[in-house]
């Protein structure tokens, strides 16, 4: 392909992908496929000789799209958010096409700098403390992961290279291995699996500490659990705090749990991979007050924020504790100024080496929407969100099973957990909406998140209409 059928390739796929937005209303949102669908459907091996862009294309329907779950269809309302923009799609283009690896300053100095830029951009929107922001001289700053998953796993492996360090230099005949034996991180029953998986791919013990009656982490079970480890001689390092659980969109008490971080001397990681987007919005800011109690905080703008996946906005206090734990400096990696003290090398900021030019898409999105087209479109979600709760309210055969406090709605039929079980697999046998549940407490919940772009207020009637039909016939099936 050479430049000439590029471009017109390229227009026949930007149509291709406007078709597909613009009719994805239309598509079944989940898949009628089962495992193992795929591969009868392609050659064992790659073609000896150049296939058609015609045939690739009309092999993405034929092949492709009968097994993809439409995550951006109006009436997809599992999980949380993925994002998904025109702008940001733009943006995902060039990137592709500068193609640069940037690990460095060096290896292209625009990808490095956009990037802290946008990273102080996005700090702001949020009114973060300004120690969080890297501006012209300041210890912290942001870097974008590829996930909230990483994230949480970088600050706790800076985290426990940071107490591995300081118990050393106190007592310099202390093996890293006997540190580690001992060393304890915390969170609350409601985090997010990644956070049990950051513990076991860093060696530490991970304890989960009980939520309270509305799945926040407070301060006296915390304390609690903090004390009966230090008296049984362990030593706690690292506290994950969670804004927006993915259960059922709980909120950590930061404000309690932050004072006891400092006092104890524990580092203090806020997830708000959901949740933290809404936070531009003035009336949401207070549900991350105690912010400036945390070492790092990382949310998602690939979920609500409309950049498209991956986008995952990291900030640190002081980014010597992510460097410092880190950093090597191979000669082939190199450059001349790496120690100007001006700039950063995003390398020593994460675990792979190479990095895509993100930015962009923050740098598209942000400038195309701009601050108040994206907070009206968080105000959007949540207003659907309610609209759903309220209509879950009026039918007295189900109840609400955790505040609503953002696009989130958990609710279950009323009764036995098997009848909420069943009619989930009614719901996503039909496929004409996807749910996926949870578990809270001892109850089996249905969890309606309000995901798509495009989703309004119709989508959302349509769909409980659907679910309550669903739910007469099962009850009906169940008395008979």
């Amino acid at each position: 392909m050479d430049a000439s059928e590029f471009r017109r390739r390229g227009k026949e796929m930007v149509d291709y992908v406007a078709d597909y937005m613009e009719g994805i209303e239309g598509r079944q949102v989940y898949p009628d496929v089962e495992p193992g669908y795929l591969r009868p459907l392609i050659p064992t091996t790659a073609p000896q000789e150049p296939d058609t862009f015609e045939d690739i294309i009309n092999d993405v329907e034929k092949i492709i799209m009968p097994g993809v779950t439409h995550w951006h269809s109006p009436y997809f309302f599992a999980y949380f958010p993925t994002a998904s923009s025109y702008p940001s799609m733009l943006a995902d283009m060039l990137c592709g096409a500068i193609g640069c690896i940037g690990f460095s300053w060096a290896a292209s100095p625009a990808c490095t700098e956009l990037e802290t830029v946008m990273m102080d951009w996005l700090g702001k929107m949020l009114q973060l403390p300004e120690a969080f922001l890297a501006g012209n001289a300041g210890e912290g700053g942001g870097v974008i992961q590829g996930s909230a998953s990483e994230a949480t796993l970088v600050a706790l492996l800076a985290a426990r290279t940071k107490v591995t360090r300081r118990l050393q230099a106190a007592s310099p005949g202390l093996t890293q291995a006997a540190i580690m034996e001992k060393l304890v991180a915390y969170s609350s029953d409601q985090a997010h699996s990644s956070v049990e998986r950051a513990g076991l791919i860093g060696g530490v013990k991970l304890k989960a500490i009980p939520s309270d009656g509305k799945f926040a982490m407070r301060a006296s079970a915390l304390q609690e659990a903090l004390e009966r480890d230090k008296a049984a001689g362990l030593i706690p390092f690292f506290v994950v705090a969670t804004l927006g659980t993915t259960s059922c969109c709980s909120f950590d008490n930061l404000l309690e749990v932050g004072p006891i971080c400092i006092k104890e001397d524990v580092w203090l990681h806020i997830d708000a991979a959901y949740a933290g987007s809404a936070f531009i919005c003035p009336e949401f800011r207070p549900l991350l007050n105690g912010v400036e109690f945390a070492d790092s905080f990382n949310f998602n703008p690939h979920k609500w924020l409309l950049v498209n996946f991956d986008c995952s906005a990291m900030w640190v206090k002081k980014r010597t504790d992510l460097t410092g734990a880190f950093k090597l400096d191979p000669v082939y990696l190199k450059h001349s100024h790496q120690d100007s003290g001006l700039i950063t090398d995003y390398r020593h900021w994460q675990l792979p080496l190479g990095r895509r030019f993100r930015s962009l898409k923050m740098w598209f999105v942000f400038r195309m929407y701009g601050i108040k087209g994206l907070q009206a479109y968080i105000r959007k979600h949540v207003q659907l969100s309610h609209e759903f709760e309220s209509l879950v309210q009026q039918d007295p055969r189900f109840e609400i099973c955790a505040e609503v406090t953002l696009g989130l709605v958990c609710f279950r039929l009323k009764g036995s957990n098997k009848l909420t079980k069943a009619l989930l697999e009614r719901i996503n046998n039909a496929k004409k909406i996807h749910l996926v549940p949870c578990h809270l407490r001892d109850k089996f919940v249905l969890r309606f998140a309000i995901c798509s772009r495009t989703v309004e207020s119709a989508h959302v009637q349509l769909a409980w209409e659907h679910i309550r039909g669903l739910a007469t016939e099962l009850l009906k099936a169940e008395k008979e």
